[in-house]
């Protein structure tokens, strides 16, 4: 059953490992670190992709060492630059700058895959929507098509939506393994906004309303909320930009195939962008 996780210091420690009670592939970390801090990660069986939200860090994958990684102050100031850092057994973040923070995406992983760097120039955007529909959003692939036979299952990018609009719309789902028109895929939004006071809205729902899954969470600065089935549309309240890190994780391959909720399928045509989003999470 999909579930909010409220902001709090996780003080380094993973907020979601594989084979929990939500999401049985998935992990995800938030390192906060001073200068001159170091941090080793320790998810054996896991691919990786450290994010740099802000600051700068080295970043060490084994043997192989990727050298100020970061070139933000914050996620509204320009892209990510970032490390996959495949299936090493070990990683450690070295920050250079106060106020570094780095997310960390990963995704169980049996097959070994080498570590890359993905610099900003290698980030792709697609944007969706309108602002005559209320649907605006920019979507800025880390590591998607670019990992494509270098990585395993693991999706990753930073979604920017304009104040009161909605993404995820029109709702979708990605639950059921029955390509061509759907993947199995379980899904982490990590959310932030502009003012920080901001707010939003995640709604969760199965097709017929039934289960014992949430209809609507409201979602604040920090949140971050794990999906593993059911339409899930996003709402941001008008005044505030919002923002999500999004995970993405194939149970069964690394295309993802949205369904679009049936009842919907007329606004395909309505909201501009739709294709695009679908051709380049291929």
């Amino acid at each position: 059953m999909p579930r909010l996780l409220r902001a709090h210091d996780n003080q380094n420690r993973p907020l979601v490992t594989p084979r929990g009670e939500v999401t049985a592939l998935s992990y995800f970390n938030l390192l906060r670190l001073r200068a001159g801090e170091s941090h080793t990660l320790d998810a054996p069986g896991c691919e990786l992709l450290c994010v740099v939200m802000s600051g700068q860090a080295d970043i060490t994958v084994g043997k192989v060492a990727f050298e100020r990684v970061g070139r933000r102050a914050h996620i509204w100031d320009g892209l990510a630059d970032s490390v996959y850092c495949g299936t090493a057994a070990q990683v450690t973040v070295h920050a250079l700058r106060d106020g570094t923070e780095v997310a960390v995406a990963g995704s169980t992983c049996a097959q070994p895959f080498a570590p890359f760097r993905i610099t900003p120039e290698e980030v792709v955007m697609v944007e969706v929507g309108s602002h005559d529909t209320h649907s605006r959003r920019r979507i800025f692939h880390v590591l998607g098509q670019n990992g494509a036979g270098r990585s395993g299952n693991l999706l990753v990018s930073e979604l920017y939506g304009d104040p009161g609009s909605w993404s995820g719309y029109p709702p979708h789902k990605h639950d059921t393994e029955r390509p061509p028109e759907e993947t199995d895929f379980e899904e982490i939004y990590h959310y932030r906004y502009r003012p920080e006071n901001g707010f939003g809205a995640q709604f969760c729902y199965q097709a017929d309303g039934g289960g014992a899954d949430p209809a609507v969470v409201m979602t604040r600065h920090g949140d971050t909320f794990l999906i593993d089935r059911g339409y899930h549309p996003t709402l941001r309240a008008p005044g505030h930009e919002g923002y999500i890190f999004t995970i993405l994780v194939g149970q069964h391959q690394r295309s993802l195939v949205q369904f679009f909720e049936p009842t919907h399928t007329h606004l395909l045509e309505k909201i501009p962008g739709i294709q695009a989003m679908r051709d380049k999470f291929k």
